[in-house]
């Protein structure tokens, strides 16, 4: 899945809405706090098992009795988790946050943040476990999704805090680690901020390790996200992810975890000239995270 870029007036209107949530926290600094967070918007959070039907029939009865949505529908909570494979959901008759207890806790930050995103862009409440042809639309439930994913990265890294912050520097995997540790959040949601927010021509991309594949992984699919930064965006459009997997499984070792490889690569921009990026990429045990950095445009050979 590629990173979605948004749209300037739609960003701006979100950066809005994360600035007054900031404001009214007083500009705190990092790791945000989340529960000041719900604090602030009044907002609840409950947990429910995905692997447990009649604990998903439990709250989906608790809402029943509590919520007009549901009401109209009473199993409509239950049909959004299965048949969507939801690891969270946001309910916005009753302001709350429901996030999946088996869901690794890593990844329950990043969760909840997507969730207070749905409740801060204020339309995005008519497609929140609606079924009409609007939320039904392949479209708009991607743009809504990157939305909230926009939101949540400027939310948690604290918006300029972090722009600045990773534009000072050049961006490595090491600073990635370092500012994960700051911020308090995963590898993965740091590297994807790292990426969207750098001024510079580069890449990211989360993955299986390329040497140890997923049970799910998928040949056809090889990444798992494939992020790009507006300058990559706009000048190497058409990269496709088969070209970056086999470069990662030229370079890459067989090791279980931490660095697996560094190399630089040459890709070709959308003019078909060539360019010289370099490639790194850690294995977290959990994912292949892989950074690809601009060099260098490479000489041509011209042509009598």
């Amino acid at each position: 899945m590629r990173n979605l870029l948004l749209r300037v007036h739609t960003a701006e209107d979100i950066d809005a809405q994360i600035d007054k949530v900031l404001r009214g926290l007083g500009s705190p600094p990092p790791p945000l706090s989340l529960d000041d967070v719900r604090a602030l918007l009044n907002l609840d959070r409950q947990y429910y098992s995905s692997k447990n039907d009649g604990a998903i029939r439990e709250v989906a009865s608790r809402l029943w009795v509590a919520g007009k949505q549901i009401i109209a529908r009473p199993m409509l909570l239950v049909e959004a988790i299965r048949k969507a494979d939801l690891k969270a959901l946001y309910i916005p008759d009753r302001k709350r946050i429901l996030i999946d207890a088996d869901l690794p806790k890593l990844k329950h930050r990043w969760n909840e943040a997507h969730e207070i995103g749905h409740s801060v862009i204020p339309w995005h409440k008519a497609t929140m476990l609606g079924d009409n042809k609007v939320t039904l639309s392949q479209v708009c439930t991607e743009h809504t999704e990157g939305e909230a994913n926009y939101a949540a990265g400027r939310l948690l890294f604290l918006r300029n805090r972090f722009n600045e912050q990773a534009n000072d520097s050049q961006p490595t995997l090491s600073l990635v680690k370092n500012l994960k540790e700051a911020y308090g959040n995963t590898m993965t949601s740091t590297l994807w901020r790292v990426i969207e927010t750098s001024e510079r021509t580069i890449f990211g991309a989360v993955s299986c390790h390329p040497h140890r594949l997923a049970e799910d992984f998928d040949a056809a699919d090889p990444l798992r996200y494939f992020i790009r930064s507006p300058k990559f965006f706009k000048r190497f459009s058409r990269i496709n992810e088969d070209v970056l997997w086999a470069h990662m499984k030229s370079y890459c070792s067989w090791a279980r975890g931490g660095p697996l490889g560094v190399e630089e690569v040459i890709l070709v921009d959308d003019n078909g000239d060539p360019h010289l990026f370099r490639m790194e990429t850690f294995f977290n045990q959990y994912d292949a995270l892989t950074i690809g950095v601009y060099v260098r445009a490479c000489p041509t050979t011209a042509t009598a």
